[in-house]
């Protein structure tokens, strides 16, 4: 098997530059303080479809001779490689078909629509959708554009390595997420070419360890409902594992919380809307700061494709966790002036009701005890505590609910 190689990424970028926005790499001086490590960010979330995959679209879509752009192209995708292809088969007037699964969010078929694809839905799941593309592609005569493992794709997605490169000097690690393994093969390919003592790190969701156990021989469980959908792989390439056994130093798992805490971190610090899959490189630096704690380390926040209802439940469960917003389960006796004596609490203690639910049916307590559910907000965790103290003082017993 031919591996790319660091001159084929050179003349990828030859080949797609003024097409692609060559993105910036930014120093995070906020994050760089909360971690201890010197943060930098390459900010792929600003391509014109909002992702990285638009390198390697175009790579291969730019050497296809004049017949096979007659016969037109066929892509698998529920998202953002999907959009890379459409876009760029438009401007470069190549018929376009994707297939997705039939579960995919309308939002996504119609922004694929807009960029003048022709969309069918087929299958409940992505390797449905993938196998009836590949069907296609035979019966009809299209060419196949695959997501990750086609070393014209990883050859695009390496020109992210090469601007990272030119961009910040003196790296000490460079961490990368892992879906089917094209991105992370294409920067690995350019670091360890161009500078070989930088570390190389893959990243990993944590229900989605596929490249982990074909690398590291692990025998874990795949699956389950992610944040990082984007690299929500159960098979990953062929072509891109050789690359990645080579080319990267380890491959590292990272947890649904600590991917929603980055994603949260990146709209309230940078100000930067990122998917779940792109914040995976981050969400590994915030949860082991002390692997990165005094390193030059550089991530690629390789999308910002994000559902916006999906995006403000993760912000709403960070005020959670930082303690600003609280449900709290109250029990007093069912007796008049309980309910106010509690909201009187919260009142004196600077605290702001949100919600408030009054259970008196659906509870184990006694019949003339009830249970009352408040949402509250305050300015910061220690408001919260102090407000738990002074109703526990007042007489209640106060319980609060907890996300991990």
């Amino acid at each position: 098997m031919n591996l790319p190689t660091v001159d084929d990424i050179r003349l990828a970028a030859d080949r797609i530059a003024g097409a692609v926005i060559r993105t910036p790499t930014l120093r995070s001086r906020t994050l760089s303080e909360i971690t201890g490590a010197d943060v930098w960010l390459k900010f792929e979330n600003l391509q014109f479809t909002a992702a990285y995959k638009e390198r390697g679209a175009l790579n291969k879509l730019l050497q296809l001779t004049d017949e096979e752009r007659g016969r037109g192209v066929i892509a698998a995708s529920a998202g953002n490689h999907a959009q890379a292809v459409a876009y760029h088969g438009r401007r470069l007037g190549i018929p376009v078909t994707i297939v997705m699964p039939t579960n995919t969010p309308i939002m996504k078929v119609s922004q694929t629509e807009e960029h003048g694809a022709h969309v069918i839905l087929h299958g409940e799941r992505f390797d449905d959708a993938y196998a009836y593309a590949l069907e296609l592609a035979e019966r009809d005569g299209f060419v196949f554009v695959h997501p990750f493992d086609d070393p014209k794709i990883v050859a695009g997605a390496g020109t992210v390595g090469l601007e990272l490169l030119d961009q910040v000097a003196d790296l000490d690690c460079v961490v990368v997420p892992i879906g089917g393994g094209g991105l992370m093969s294409g920067v690995a390919t350019a670091v360890k070419a161009l500078r070989p003592e930088v570390e190389v790190i893959g990243v990993e969701a944590e229900l989605y360890p596929s490249m982990k156990n074909c690398i590291d021989g692990t025998v874990t469980d795949v699956g389950g409902d992610t944040l990082a959908e984007g690299i929500a792989v159960k098979e990953p390439g062929r072509l891109t594992r050789a690359i990645i056994a080579e080319r990267v130093d380890r491959i590292q798992l990272v947890a649904e919380k600590h991917i929603e805490h980055a994603v949260a971190l990146l709209v309230g610090i940078e100000k930067t809307v990122v998917e779940g899959a792109g914040a995976a490189g981050l969400a590994l630096i915030l949860a082991r700061p002390e692997q990165f704690r005094g390193k030059k380390v550089a991530t690629v926040l390789c999308g910002g494709n994000i559902d916006t209802h999906l995006l403000a439940n993760v912000l709403i469960r960070e005020l959670v966790r930082c303690g600003r917003i609280a449900r709290l389960r109250i029990f007093a006796q069912d007796r008049p002036g309980a309910l106010a004596a509690i909201t009187r609490t919260i009142w004196e203690a600077g605290v702001n009701i949100v919600e408030v639910r009054h259970n008196r049916i659906f509870t184990a307590l006694p019949a003339k005890d009830t249970e009352i559910e408040v949402e509250v907000e305050a300015r910061d965790a220690a408001d919260i505590d102090a407000l738990e103290k002074k109703l526990e003082g007042a007489g209640f017993h106060v319980e609060r609910a907890r996300l991990d």
